[in-house]
């Protein structure tokens, strides 16, 4: 068991909830609308947790203009179909909800554009246990791991709460090196679509939500 923290950031996709099949349909829809090669589900997942520009750069090798547009194809695809097929894991809501009544600061921090974000957490009931809903912006000039960590401290801080024992729960390798950018720890929720590899470097390494209570010191 870690020191109880001052405030918990979390990831969302692979975190909080299994977004991957909504986010994979929407991208095959993007890449077969755009004439390019639609990769399989399974290598289509590898793209969930990246900023999504970033993933259509460096996984598809498009510029930035193609990338653009593959964004917009994806983002309206995604907002009326995809959006809604993410269900979380088991016990991460009720994990949430123990950590806002012990009193612990708590805000989102994810790529993903906090209008999409905000519809997840509204969509599982959970989004009253959050502090402040920190995401990427809708125009992706912050969508970077360590832009986001920095943006969801300083509205904590604005907000009166104590962030230096701030810690990050997620699931991909983004999430430790974004989080130690700002010089925060994290555990690593290997129930996600990390690799066991991306591990290197969190404080801990959860399996399922309980652990995940007893690593943070909630009962």
């Amino acid at each position: 068991m870690l020191p109880r923290p001052t405030a918990v950031l979390f990831d969302l996709d692979g975190t909080i909830v299994d977004s991957a099949p909504g986010i994979v349909s929407s991208l095959a829809h993007t890449l077969e609308q755009l004439g390019l090669p639609v990769p399989t589900p399974a290598e289509l997942l590898a793209w969930v947790g990246p900023p999504i520009l970033d993933s259509f750069r460096d996984r598809a090798g498009l510029d930035h203009e193609e990338s653009l547009r593959a964004l917009a194809v994806y983002r309206t695809h995604y907002r009326a179909v995809g959006i809604l097929d993410a269900a979380p894991y088991p016990g991460v809501v009720d994990a949430i909800r123990a950590i806002h009544a012990a009193g612990i600061a708590l805000s989102l921090a994810t790529s993903k554009p906090e209008s999409s974000a905000t519809v997840i957490l509204e969509g599982i009931g959970v989004i009253d246990a959050f502090d402040e809903l920190t995401g990427a912006t809708e125009d992706e000039t912050r969508s970077a791991k360590a832009d986001v960590v920095a943006e969801a401290l300083r509205r904590l801080t604005a907000d009166g709460f104590d962030v230096s024992g701030a810690v990050m729960v997620g699931d991909r390798i983004l999430d430790i090196e974004g989080a130690r950018a700002n010089g925060l720890p994290t555990i690593f929720a290997s129930w996600g679509y990390g690799a066991p590899a991306e591990a290197a470097g969190a404080i801990a390494v959860v399996a399922d939500a309980g652990e995940l209570r007893r690593a943070l010191g909630i009962a």
